[in-house]
């Protein structure tokens, strides 16, 4: 199987990725965002408008150093996906101000208030289980608790915190419900999921689902695109849970590069986002609109209303992201 997430509409193939032209009719878009998000959104987006879109999938770490290196003499117009609040506050000077024009429809914690970022939908995070392996076991996993079952240790799949932006996710997420950011018990019990890590971290976040659904993990700490994309995409051998402590869902955003020279098209982008159309796009796909007229339609996403939801202080993680992700390095260093 094929892991990649099945677009609500059909849409075209991707465009060319090669040489970049910057002239009407284009648009240069960097993006860590998952297949279903690019086709789904981008790539009709691109359709509809008769625009030319250039494609650079990359991380979000790599993303942003590449427009910091490029800052004068930029060569993308849109980072899609992978901007939050501490993107905001750490590279301010790589993106410019836009407001879409139907930025005012959306929930008050959801509007563009920076002044840069255009939320277009929410991610959460969850643990996704093989369960074969579960079964194997003899476990039931359904909490964070959980994890520290003596039988999971070496079997739990973690990317690192200080470069994955869903592991960073996953961090924020367990101190919260663990205690709080600073409480002594939560880094208690982050230090106890370390050990069960055995040493190992996967490559990235998508090594992260590709490992649990591969069957080389038992459980992953994950998040919600990628792990109900394997669902609607046929998986037998895996489910998707939602900690019994609470789980984390934030806005994904994108912005405008600054000194884009699309300019006009990079404002329709954003307008595009946040517009019914895209948000009717968006509730068929395995996220979550931003916009609550329309509901989620994709049968793989559990309702809201079974799961316990939690809600993080992005302004202050956004603001200790760094002495938060050495406080995690300086505990795997000392522990492995």
């Amino acid at each position: 199987m094929k892991i990649r997430n099945r677009a609500a509409l059909a849409v075209v193939a991707l465009f060319a990725m090669g040489s970049m032209a910057f002239a009407a009719g284009n648009l240069i878009v960097y993006s860590p965002n998952s297949d279903g998000e690019i086709q789904g959104i981008l790539t009709y987006f691109g359709d509809k408008n008769n625009i030319k879109v250039s494609l650079q999938s990359m991380g979000t770490g790599p993303a942003l150093s590449k427009l910091n290196a490029e800052k004068a003499n930029p060569q993308s117009d849109v980072m899609f996906g992978g901007v939050n609040m501490g993107v905001y506050l750490t590279n301010l000077d790589i993106f410019q101000k836009y407001v879409a024009k139907n930025n005012a429809s959306l929930p008050a914690g959801y509007q563009n208030t920076t002044g840069f970022f255009t939320n277009y939908l929410l991610s959460g995070s969850n643990l996704l289980v093989n369960t074969d392996l579960e079964k194997q076991l003899g476990l039931t996993i359904t909490s964070y608790d959980d994890l520290l079952n003596p039988a999971l240790k070496g079997k739990i799949a973690s990317a690192n915190p200080a470069d994955s932006s869903s592991a960073w996710a996953q961090l924020c997420n367990i101190l919260l419900v663990k205690g709080g950011y600073e409480s002594p018990q939560a880094w208690t019990y982050v230090e106890s999921l370390i050990k069960q890590l055995s040493g190992k971290l996967t490559s990235g976040s998508s090594a992260v689902y590709k490992g649990v659904y591969a069957g080389e993990y038992v459980v992953g700490l994950t998040y919600e695109d990628p792990s109900v994309a394997l669902l609607a995409d046929g998986a037998k051998n895996v489910r998707v849970v939602y900690p019994k402590e609470g789980a984390v869902w934030l806005p994904a955003a994108s912005a405008i590069v600054a000194g884009a020279k699309n300019l006009d098209n990079a404002r329709l982008f954003m307008d595009f986002l946040v517009s019914d159309e895209c948000q009717k796009i968006v509730a068929g796909l395995t996220n979550r609109t931003v916009n609550p007229k329309f509901p989620n339609s994709n049968p793989n996403l559990q309702p809201m209303s079974s799961i316990k939801v939690a809600y993080e202080d992005i302004a202050y993680t956004s603001a200790h992201k760094k002495e938060m992700q050495k406080k995690w390095s300086d505990l795997w260093a000392k522990l492995n």
